[in-house]
């Protein structure tokens, strides 16, 4: 497997579109960090008593919400590093685990994947 069988255009339609993926997970990314700001400037408030608010979430859940959310876009965007990797040194569309191609529509329905659809399914 030294060399990718999808054709010019493929790539450079995935590799296109993962930039833009990123650009967008880029945003989402400062956004949630400019609102964990917030609720870490609101945490920190010794007037803030919002955990008897029967009104609304308290400052930890939101917290805690946005600590996720954060942790799930850095992980996309880590797999869109992967990938984009991948397309530099010419290992994308073939399976980490099997060397077996990626079926375009699998890319196509999540250029990330890193394994096949039969590798996929045995790692569940």
């Amino acid at each position: 497997m030294t060399a990718t069988t999808m054709t010019p255009a493929q790539l450079t339609r995935f590799e296109a579109r993962l930039r833009a993926e990123r650009a967008d997970a880029e945003q989402r990314l400062a956004e949630f960090d400019d609102a964990m700001t917030e609720v870490r400037i609101a945490r920190t408030d010794a007037t803030a008593d919002d955990e008897h608010d029967p009104e609304g979430p308290t400052m930890t859940q939101e917290w805690s919400q946005r600590t996720a959310v954060l942790a799930d876009v850095r992980a996309e965007l880590a797999d869109i590093e992967h990938a984009l990797a991948r397309i530099a040194d010419g290992t994308y569309g073939f399976c980490t685990n099997c060397g077996s191609r990626i079926t375009v529509a699998r890319l196509d329905a999540r250029p990330t994947a890193e394994l096949c659809i039969d590798c996929a399914r045995h790692v569940r």
